[in-house]
């Protein structure tokens, strides 16, 4: 029998469900609702938009084969209804009908439906701090922000740019507007790293000195008091500095809207979000939820887990067109995967960071690896930096983040455990993972096998790793005598950091060690250190060996200080 489907919303997860049910039941009506006049674009493209790498607009809401999805394309080729600028006021359970308002003409009508699926998205958090409503104070919310902010940056009217929030969006557009547009641009965070929660202080301190090095200013760990101007942004006043500023951006994360399901009676989470299940029905079985506005379970953990990702939404949207149509298909959860492009380098990751393990109540360390992310001897190899998180005992994997360049070769490996993750992948299994190998695209020991190795070790004792911070703590302690810094290096390799540092740093490459062990003090704690790591773990099985007990191997080696800016 024909259904009658409203839909609330129609960025990205309604127009998904609308076009699934209709391919699936094309005699059924679908309403969809929405109450921007443009609608079903690519949010995520936006940053992208404002840096001119997408030159109009409009590219953003068309489809692959450059149909623009407005009313008469949604109504000629996809038999849905669209009515854009209508607000959804009230949802009536028990008449099933949604309430309606034209916000352009004040109208307002009744919307009957058999089913409802609510696709409201989220909104920007709000500061609430005084000037946050002045002229030049941008969110980044929907495509009129887009072109405001564009429109501004084109006309040459921004030279000093001030972003809060070093999240995704935060970031994105930094870069948006640093590299195109050549604009002064500093980024304030209220946490002590960029992308909180999401990696680890050693790959965020990497990704942050990438930035720093293309100009973006960092405040870490300030909040911001006020917004100053005369009726335009002038200035920034942050809890430790006055930053002046022709734009600001507001990028401190979004909230789910979920005021309609509130009001209307649906479960929602403690912190926000439409409460469903694993068919993506709310507590009203006849209204399912998706995107932006609900909470999921997250697949390692298993706590409630709020995702607002456009890919999220797609996927989401196709299981619920599925299930209007009665077909049963479960949307299990997610564990959390994202990439980020940040100028010539990215950030990647999947599953838990260390901070998200603890703060989960899981046992968990995490290992570092930085090797080649193809054969040694190929031209184009690139050193890339993996970081992943395993529990102990069970010895799962929990997450894996990481830092490269810009092409697909880190994202690959996310991706690759990332399909793995909610199964309870092992240290074993990630292993033994097989990966295409080809010299121009892997080395015959991937880089995942290669830190899976490394988890394996560090797990069983043979391997006992410091960060690049916790290495630059106790370099600053170097005069204590309570540490003797060994570089296992060749000694074309380490001449330069013996000569600087006289009897700080020394010199015994891991080839000769087992016949140099007389040279080593057994009352000092002993730092072993290589390129990547790898020769400074084969010193430190030595060492163990020979019965030395107080020994420590740097992970990630000279490239890992390197590429986290600490000095030597």
């Amino acid at each position: 029998m024909p259904k009658n489907i409203v839909i609330i919303g129609a960025v990205a997860l309604g127009p998904k469900a609308a076009c699934r049910f209709k391919r699936l039941e094309p005699r059924s009506q679908v309403t969809m609702i929405d109450m921007d006049d443009r609608f079903s674009y690519g949010g995520c493209g936006i940053p992208y938009y404002v840096s001119g790498d997408v030159s109009e607009v409009k590219e953003l809401c068309t489809t692959s084969f450059h149909m623009v999805r407005d009313v008469d394309f949604f109504d000629e080729v996809k038999g849905v209804k669209m009515v854009p600028s209508t607000k959804a006021t009230r949802i009536d359970r028990t008449a099933k009908v949604v309430e309606v308002e034209d916000l352009k003409t004040g109208d307002r009508a009744k919307l009957p439906y058999d089913k409802l699926v609510i696709s409201t998205g989220s909104q920007p958090r709000r500061l609430n701090v005084p000037g946050e409503d002045l002229q030049g104070v941008h969110y980044v919310a929907n495509l009129q922000d887009a072109e405001r902010i564009r429109a501004l940056v084109t006309a040459g009217s921004v030279e000093r740019a001030v972003i809060v929030g070093a999240g995704f969006i935060g970031l994105e557009m930094a870069e948006a507007l640093a590299d195109m547009w050549g604009v002064e641009v500093t980024v304030v965070e209220l946490m002590d790293q960029i992308l909180p929660g999401l990696v680890s202080p050693t790959l965020a301190r990497m990704a942050r000195g990438h930035m720093e090095e293309q100009g973006v200013t960092f405040r870490m760990g300030e909040t911001v008091q006020r917004i100053e101007g005369d009726g335009t942004v002038s200035k920034v006043i942050t809890s430790g500095a006055e930053i002046e500023a022709d734009l600001v951006i507001l990028a401190a994360g979004v909230l789910p809207n979920d005021e309609l399901a509130r009001d209307a009676g649906l479960k929602v989470g403690e912190r926000g979000g439409v409460l469903v299940d694993e068919y993506m029905r709310t507590s009203d079985p006849n209204i399912y939820a998706g995107g932006d506005c609900v909470i999921i379970k997250h697949l390692v953990s298993g706590a409630p887990f709020f995702l607002p990702l456009g890919s999220m939404a797609n996927r989401q949207g196709r299981v619920i067109g599925d299930n209007l149509a009665d077909l049963n298909r479960k949307f299990e959860g997610a564990v959390g995967s994202f990439c980020v492009k940040l100028f010539e380098t990215s950030v990647a990751g999947t599953g838990l960071s260390l901070a998200a393990a603890k703060r989960a109540g899981l046992d968990a360390v995490s290992v570092l690896q930085i090797q080649l992310d193809r054969a040694h001897f190929y031209p184009t190899k690139e050193l890339m930096t993996l970081e992943m998180v395993v529990e102990r005992g069970t010895r799962r994997v929990l997450g894996l983040q990481g830092f490269a360049g810009t092409g697909d070769a880190m994202i690959g490996r996310v991706n690759a455990v990332a399909a793995l993750l909610g199964r309870g992948v092992t240290v074993e299994d990630i292993s033994n993972l097989e990966v295409a190998y080809s010299p121009p695209f892997a080395s015959a020991m991937d880089v995942l096998n290669s830190i899976a190795n490394v988890a394996d070790n560090v797990l069983a004792g043979r391997n006992t790793g410091i960060t690049p911070e916790e290495f630059e703590a106790l370099w600053s302690n170097r005069d204590s005598d309570e540490y003797y810094f060994l570089d296992c290096r060749e000694r074309a390799d380490a001449s330069q950091f013996v000569e600087k540092h006289g009897g700080d740093w020394h010199n015994i490459p891991q080839g000769k060690l087992a016949q140099r062990l007389d040279e080593l003090p057994r009352d000092r704690q002993i730092v072993l250190i290589c390129n990547t790591g790898a020769r400074s773990y084969e010193a430190q099985v030595t060492l163990d060996d020979k019965g030395f007990e107080n020994v420590l191997n740097l992970q990630g080696g000279m490239a890992g200080l390197r590429k986290s800016g600490v000095e030597v």
